[in-house]
């Protein structure tokens, strides 16, 4: 698997990844816009094209992955990627790491449950804020689910 971190050589093409998958390189979480063109993060390329790719912020010693893409489900590109912010957010001497995902996301909700995350939060009825600022937003998610809140989850790291 050849993963890349995201840099100045790669970073108009995460770019237009970003955009053709999140509907704009904006991202609202917990009613914050994130510009996802400033974040740090890793990619999986086949054949110089992009198949996986996940980005995070760290603020302070926390790390929240902002969003993980996979074009190619239970190939392990998920999991590599998850496991590459593991891996860096541990040597930044993180304390955890958390991430956002909504109700409808079941397998998001399944795939960082099986990594060892725990859910946290719920923000209930989230979505209404969020999609004032961000219009784009569906109404109807994952397998007809009507997308209306943000589960937080969390992983907290060993002390090294």
């Amino acid at each position: 698997m050849d993963i890349k971190a995201i840099s100045s050589q790669n970073r108009k093409q995460i770019n237009d990844f970003i955009s053709s998958h999140w509907f704009s390189t904006d991202m609202v979480v917990r009613g914050k816009t994130i510009d996802m063109t400033k974040l740090d993060g890793f990619a999986v390329y086949e054949n110089k094209a992009i198949i996986g790719l996940v980005t995070y912020e760290i603020d302070g010693s926390e790390c929240e992955i902002v969003s993980l893409d996979s074009l190619s489900e239970k190939h392990g590109i998920g999991t590599a990627l998850v496991e590459k912010v593991i891996e860096t957010a541990t040597k930044l001497k993180c304390v955890k790491i958390k991430l956002i995902t909504t109700n409808d996301n079941l397998n998001a909700i399944r795939f960082y449950q099986r990594r060892g995350f725990d859910m946290t939060c719920l923000y209930h009825n989230s979505i209404q804020n969020a999609r004032r600022i961000k219009p784009s937003i569906p109404m109807i998610g994952e397998y007809g689910i009507p997308i209306k809140h943000e589960i937080e989850f969390e992983m907290k790291l060993p002390k090294k």
